[in-house]
């Protein structure tokens, strides 16, 4: 490759130069993972949601422990009057004050909560997984913003090679058109492909301040990343065929894993909603003290109180209430099965697919190699040519045309690779 000369000629690169004099601290992907992982609001948001379902937990076991209420009552009514509607008991009112407590506690409502437990239980376990499934696609938005940088950082560096490189060629031609050694044109053509270089500097700052900023989304940041960004080595090759691959990611994936979660949720959810039709016991004991009340002398009421009841409750008819919430919950269950069964298909695709690319990027690495290396051999031979005068200017600038391409390519591969590996990794769950 013919050398190039590093010096920035345009306005543009010297404000480029400028902007980054100050050295910014380094960072690594394994760094920027990190801090992702402990920024990023989609992670944090998830880890809410566990924390929910965990709690969810919590209020269906609740009828596992007796429910105790005290209770302060104050009266004031009539003496010797009777309640006349609302009830079909004819309940005497008395002025009275009195404390007491009461005590509720389920005995069995056979099996509805022991199910709603289990189903609760399921779908925090689920919300774990569906956490895990987050931090991986925030790991894999790290890493692609991540190889983002750095590829556009190396554009930036080709394009202000070819800056250099294309102006030198100016200088010398302008000189040489001065002293009648080279036509006008050549000067003209010349300057055409400084522009064009200027031109490609300027879309590749923009498209680096573009990464940057994509890289401080991805690390949970309203701010562009401003971070010396540390080469990654590059992974091994992909493997020679994909099934395996497959099975690695039906049996790894987190998303997998959550709706496996929320269908035996489901269905313990159908099973509890089935035992709203069986029979309910509880047990309600009350207790407490009256130190006033007024009632006539013939009949006095002790200032101490208390009672046990057992109560069993049967449902008979309430509209086809408990039927339709049984047929809902049994199509909820039904409906988490064809969506766990559609994941896996789409996962099983979405592995083939990064394989496929993966396959395809590490190919094109020796491709662009390749191409770079005849693109630069092109550039010396054209050189010469026109040194000689042998060949116009045309085929000068091609050839310099073709090894900015080559450049781009040979550069672009290699994060294109390593971009394509971590989706590779995510798609089978390994991504880490």
């Amino acid at each position: 490759m013919s050398p190039r000369v590093h010096k920035l000629i345009s306005p543009i690169a010297i404000s480029f130069g400028v902007a980054f004099a100050q050295t910014p601290p380094k960072l690594s992907l394994q760094d920027a993972v990190a801090i992702a992982i402990k920024n990023h609001p989609q992670i944090q948001a998830a880890q809410h949601e566990v924390n929910f379902a965990q709690e969810q937990v919590v209020i269906n076991r609740a009828p596992y422990f007796p429910a105790i209420n005290g209770d302060i009552t104050g009266s004031q009514g009539n003496d010797l009057s009777r309640i006349g509607a609302g009830e079909l008991a004819a309940s005497r009112l008395f002025n009275r004050f009195g404390q007491g407590v009461e005590l509720s506690q389920l005995i069995t409502d056979s099996g509805r909560t022991p199910n709603l437990v289990a189903s609760a239980r399921l779908q925090a376990r689920a919300s774990e997984q569906t956490l895990q499934a987050t931090r991986y696609d925030v790991v894999l938005a790290v890493n692609r913003s991540y190889y983002n940088v750095l590829q556009a950082q190396a554009v930036v560096r080709v394009a202000e090679e070819t800056v250099s490189a294309r102006q030198l060629l100016s200088d010398q031609v302008t000189e040489l058109t001065k002293n009648k050694l080279k036509s006008q044109l050549d000067q003209s053509f010349a300057e055409v492909q400084v522009s064009e270089a200027k031109l490609l500097l300027i879309r590749a700052q923009e498209s680096f301040q573009a990464a940057l900023a994509e890289l401080g989304r991805a690390l949970g940041s309203d701010q562009s990343a401003n971070y010396q960004l540390e080469e990654s080595p590059l992974p091994p090759g992909p493997p020679a065929k994909p099934d395996d691959l497959v099975t690695e990611a039906i049996a790894n994936r987190p998303e997998l894993a959550s709706l496996r979660f929320s269908r035996d949720s489901a269905y313990k959810f159908y099973a509890a909603e089935r035992d709203l039709t069986r029979p309910t016991v509880s047990l309600d004991a009350v207790g407490g003290y009256i130190p006033y009340i007024n009632t006539p002398a013939t009949s006095p009421i002790p200032a101490e109180y208390e009672g046990v009841a057992a109560n069993v409750h049967i449902p008979i008819f309430n509209g086809h209430l408990f039927s339709a919430r049984r047929e809902a919950a049994h199509e909820r269950a039904l409906e988490s099965d064809q969506r766990l069964r559609d994941e896996q298909e789409q996962v099983s695709r979405d592995v083939r697919v990064a394989w496929s690319g993966t396959v395809t990027a590490y190919q094109r690495m020796d491709v662009t190699a390749q191409f770079l290396r005849q693109a630069a051999l092109s550039l010396d031979l054209a050189q010469g040519r026109y040194n000689l005068g042998l060949s116009s200017i045309v085929e000068l600038t091609q050839a310099q045309l073709n090894l900015t391409q080559a450049e781009i390519e040979n550069v672009s591969a290699k994060y294109d690779y390593q971009t394509q590996y971590a989706a590779l990794q995510f798609t089978i769950g390994a991504l880490r």
